[in-house]
């Protein structure tokens, strides 16, 4: 029985998760060790470790780390709980692999964290590009912390392999939302409507506004501009909440102040996958 790790830290990357999740799950030879931190745990953020406790899948450990501030230097504090609570949660629940994902500040302290326990880290979707976000620094450096890359494109890999990786190491799998696209039952427009609390004729603007975690000085002007130019659609519009970013709540305040003016517009904090994908194909 081989026991398999997986570190999910918000919304973002246990939706891409779900197939490799199940797939793990129907094998009689592998035990799955699920570590759950981040914005899962915060209310702020749509508590969304009860989604994961819906889908029955069993939580080894429930690492907080999240501060309740959007400032640089508490970003910088939460990496440091983060790399602290992963160290005790792996000192008590190693597993023989761990699977990270992507590039978000709670994902890298959970692989900072393994390094000592000599854990070998698999990393999903490696090799990417986010312009003037952090992301691609703590992404790379994630890459040079793991020892397998399951990567979407061969322009990733090529990139994987520039960082130094050997190609054995690399695996071009593609992505694995487009294996739950294929398999998700999309919901109808009348159950969306009934969710988010808003008619979606004609179909609406689906908006998701994340800080430029790199220009987080600017992010008023920038969201300002957003909201401005969505004045001049007489559509409805679905916002969904920010990450746990650099001025992260900046966004989330400015949203819903448009929000209570506009009223064929709402803020919903978690869609979760189905409803996601089911708003993006309703959407206009």
């Amino acid at each position: 029985m081989r026991v398999i790790g997986v570190v999910t830290v918000g919304r973002s990357d246990y939706g891409i998760y779900l197939p490799l999740l199940r797939r793990i799950e129907q094998d009689p030879n592998l035990d799955l060790q699920l570590f759950v931190s981040g914005m899962h745990l915060s209310p702020e953020f749509g508590l969304t470790v009860q989604t994961i406790e819906r889908d029955d899948f069993t939580i080894v450990e429930r690492v907080e780390m999240l501060l309740s501030s959007d400032t640089p230097e508490s970003i910088a504090k939460s990496m440091g709980l983060g790399t602290s609570g992963f160290a005790q949660a792996f000192a008590r629940s190693r597993p023989d692999i761990l699977f990270v994902l992507g590039d978000r500040f709670e994902m890298h302290a959970a692989a900072l964290a393994a390094l000592p326990f000599k854990i070998p880290l698999a990393h999903i979707h490696g090799g990417e590009l986010t312009t003037g976000a952090m992301d691609d620094s703590l992404r790379h450096s994630i890459t040079k912390l793991s020892h397998l890359h399951f990567v979407s494109t061969e322009e990733y890999a090529r990139r994987v392999r520039q960082l130094g990786e050997e190609p054995w190491r690399i695996f071009k799998t593609g992505a694995l939302s487009l294996d739950h696209l294929k398999s998700i039952k999309l919901q109808s427009c009348e159950e969306l409507e009934s969710e988010v609390g808003l008619c979606l004729k004609p179909p609406p603007l689906v908006i998701t506004y994340h800080p430029v975690s790199l220009e987080y000085e600017r992010t008023p002007e920038q969201v300002r501009e957003l909201l401005d130019s969505l004045g001049e659609f007489d559509l409805p519009m679905v916002f969904t909440l920010p990450n746990a970013d650099p001025s992260g709540r900046i966004v989330m305040e400015m949203i819903r102040g448009f929000v209570r003016d506009a009223p064929a517009a709402v803020l919903v904090e978690n869609l979760g996958t189905e409803k996601y994908f089911s708003l993006m194909a309703a959407s206009a």
